[in-house]
């Protein structure tokens, strides 16, 4: 009976944060510099699904507001939320598995790793495609997974990964990539990239329309699915590597898959959004807070957190000072880059310089 009504309480909490990530969708496509009604985009989402044909306002308004909605503002809100859910698990991917409160996709280089695989991929004059997918996501997958194993592997001292040693190792590796991607884009003489690599440096929901999302949605919400797998592990992991041995876990094998699959979901958003930093780094610890460490609920959990604190985030970002709009990434860096200091400074007593 008390499992029962654990799983009923799991279940409660996230019927509430999915109702919340629907209604932050609906305010977000319903704001900008022309306000839509909630009814009128039920009334176009009706009519685009063909389950009925009326109008509420004149035909030329009809039009328009099917155009901003449909082919602007709801495929930048739905890859908002489709960014913001994969880097939240992520993040709580990478602290699970390294048990650092810091670890968190910016933080530690892998966002500048996916980054620098989208620039080499977008420097060479290459048309490459592998089971449906571009070059972009492919080397941005490469990119943060390299990225991800050199900083484990630079802050690894001893079987433990220091927070400090891991910070340093995260900003070296990311200072270098972002370096050598600019070196390239020099060396290319195309004045194009260097405003695609600022954006992307500076963070921005960077959608043209759904064929990307087509591409982007099955491998961030997969992801997300196969995360929620590894929760009993991550779980284990909290108990240190020894712990997770004694309970069976092949501690070298879930550590490629778990690193893989946040390398997965971090590249998976970068190729669309840049680099947005702190969402893997605060949702994860917001969420812990009030539901506590258990990952079979902390996973989807940061999920539907994720996804609504970042569509809120670009809504501020695109209407705060309109017409003129604020990089996604700055904004965030405003709100995480505090909680990273006041994390930094809770944490510090706890791991030698």
């Amino acid at each position: 009976m008390f499992t029962r009504l654990k799983q009923n309480h799991r279940l409660l909490v996230l019927v509430v944060l999915g109702a919340i990530l629907l209604l932050c969708l609906l305010i977000a496509a319903a704001l900008g510099s022309e306000s839509i009604s909630p009814i009128d985009i039920a009334k176009n989402t009706l009519n685009k699904m063909a389950l009925t044909n009326f109008s509420l306002s004149p035909a030329w308004e009809d039009r328009n507001h099917e155009i901003i909605l449909f082919q602007i503002r709801l495929p930048r809100v739905v890859a908002g939320a489709l960014v913001g859910a994969a880097l939240a698990v992520a993040g709580v991917l990478f602290q699970g598995l390294l048990r650092n409160p810091m670890a968190d996709p910016y933080i530690i280089g892998t966002s500048a790793g996916a980054a620098f695989g989208a620039t080499i991929a977008m420097v060479l004059p290459l048309s490459v495609a592998l089971l449906g997918f571009g070059l972009v996501p492919i080397a941005a997958f490469f990119g943060a997974l390299g990225a991800v194993f050199l900083v484990y592997n630079l802050a690894r001292v001893g079987g433990k990964t220091p927070i400090v040693s891991m910070l340093l190792a995260g900003f070296a590796v990311s200072a270098m990539l972002i370096a050598v991607m600019f070196f390239m884009v020099t060396l290319s003489g195309r004045t194009e990239l260097i405003h695609t690599v600022y954006s992307f440096l500076m963070g921005s929901i960077s959608v043209s329309g759904w064929n990307q999302i087509a591409i982007i949605a099955p491998l961030i919400i997969g992801g997300i699915i196969l995360a929620r797998f590894f929760a009993f592990r991550l779980n284990a992991f909290s108990l240190g590597e020894e712990g997770a041995r004694y309970l069976g876990i092949d501690v070298e094998r879930e550590k490629l898959l778990i690193l893989g699959l946040g390398s997965l979901l971090t590249a998976a958003a970068v190729s669309i959004s840049g680099l947005v930093g702190f969402v893997g780094l605060v949702v994860p610890h917001a969420v812990r807070l009030v539901l506590g460490p258990d990952h079979r609920l902390l996973l989807p959990a940061a999920a539907l957190a994720g996804g609504a604190f970042l569509v809120l985030a670009d809504l501020f970002a695109r209407t705060m000072l309109s017409p003129r709009e604020i990089p996604l990434g700055i904004l965030t860096a405003l709100i995480g880059a505090p909680f990273f200091i006041y994390l930094l400074r809770r944490t510090r007593r706890e791991y030698a310089f």
